[in-house]
């Protein structure tokens, strides 16, 4: 088990586009018990945060085998909290009492398709000298072949290079994050958000594993690919 890092998998009670998403059954089993279970895969309950403002989720995770003892304030649970000040918080926590750790995984609850390997590829790439190890998906535009934008005269014009490129094979490699697993450096996230780290590090996944969960199609989605991998297992 590895006592260097907390794990903390954010889990408001509040969500638009799936009401209850972070409990909603998926599969057969709640959403969040997919990242509980990679989580403490790697890490004792004690270094892993479920931080959450409400009851039935804390609950939940409690019949999963995790003890929930931290609260989310309600300041940090409304639509417009950012991670930055979340984590914050639930660092603070844990420093109030004395337990240490010299970096942060954090896994948001909406990848229920990451593997304990994908964290395992992420920590192998961390280092106390970078800021984050965030893990990618390969972009499905990309800004040197097929993303445009609009200039003065409202024309299109490729987003970088030349626009000369005719194979998509050519063009350098554009990533985005597919919000699965980040490996933050503590020190970083206080210094400042992690919109301004300057050492960033990818972690690629493949588009398989990479399903964000916002809408009821996604869902689906994963559910699909979860139950498949079920049968075939």
């Amino acid at each position: 088990m590895d006592n260097s890092t907390l794990f903390i998998i954010p889990a408001r009670g509040g969500s638009k586009g799936i009401p209850r998403k972070n409990i909603s059954l998926i599969a057969g089993r709640p959403l969040i018990a997919y990242s509980i279970d990679v989580a403490l895969q790697f890490a004792a309950p004690e270094m892993v945060c479920l931080s959450t403002d409400d009851e039935e989720i804390r609950l939940t995770a409690e019949s999963l085998g995790l003890p929930v003892p931290y609260r989310r304030p309600a300041e940090f649970a409304a639509d417009n909290s950012g991670s930055r000040e979340v984590i914050l918080d639930a660092m603070d926590y844990y420093d109030r009492r004395g337990i240490g750790y010299d970096k942060v995984v954090l896994l948001q609850p909406t990848s229920p398709l990451r593997s304990a390997a994908d964290v395992e590829q992420a920590l192998a790439l961390y280092s106390a000298d970078i800021d984050m190890v965030v893990s990618v998906v390969e972009a499905k535009a990309n800004p040197y072949y097929d993303c445009f934008e609009t200039d003065n005269d409202g024309f299109l014009r490729i987003s970088k290079g030349d626009g000369l490129l005719t194979r998509r094979q050519d063009a350098p490699k554009a990533w985005q994050y597919n919000g699965a697993v980040y490996v933050i450096n503590p020190k970083s996230l206080r210094k400042m958000p992690m919109g301004s780290f300057g050492k960033r590090v990818p972690s690629p996944m493949p588009a398989s594993r990479s399903i964000d969960i916002d809408s009821p199609l996604d869902l689906l989605i994963a559910e699909t690919i979860l139950k498949g991998d079920s049968a075939n297992s």
